[in-house]
């Protein structure tokens, strides 16, 4: 999707750039989001006459490259934050029980979180939290579907190894295990 005009540009930032900043927010330091979005959509500018059709996933890989730019000198790796989506009312008599099995559950599943690597992170985030498919995610990343894939299911895999057998993990991850 070639774009030839400021206008076609101010199209896509404008569908993009909520997704973009997104992104960037889940993964840099809030005092590094904005310069990373802005470097990302500058590049997507410089290189405007070979985004493809579908620019996000090319997007998200640019930000992620601008990130570990940024990232590399200092070697600290960027903190993902888990969002765990707010259980619905159960309707149950006994809700200060649930609220505390529920804080329980979540404490369980930010610390097994935390302990998986980046890569681990990343590749779940990709899965969960942006929605994008595996051959879109895998461009993200710079690799194959298939290593997407196998990736995809060896994070599920430590993950799920770190929560507890009594652990219940929320609707938005129940799908990584």
């Amino acid at each position: 999707m070639p774009i030839d005009t400021e206008a076609q540009f101010t199209d896509v930032y404008r569908a993009h750039y909520e997704d973009v900043l997104r992104f960037v927010r889940r993964r840099a330091h809030p005092m590094n989001v904005d310069d990373i979005v802005g470097e990302t959509f500058l590049t997507a500018w410089r290189r405007r006459r070979e985004l493809p059709a579908d620019p996000r996933p090319w997007l998200f890989g640019t930000a992620r490259k601008v990130m570990l730019n940024a990232n590399r000198g200092m070697r600290r790796q960027s903190a993902l934050v888990v969002h765990i989506q707010e259980a619905g009312e159960t309707g149950s008599h006994d809700r200060a029980f649930d609220a505390t099995a529920q804080v329980d559950s979540r404490m369980d599943l930010v610390a097994a979180w935390k302990e998986l690597p980046p890569a681990d992170q990343e590749v779940l985030a990709l899965h969960v939290w942006e929605g994008l498919a595996a051959k879109d995610a895998a461009k993200v990343l710079g690799c194959t579907r298939a290593a997407y894939a196998m990736r995809l299911t060896r994070a599920k895999r430590r993950l799920a190894g770190r929560l507890t057998a009594t652990t219940t993990a929320s609707p938005a991850l129940a799908s990584t295990h």
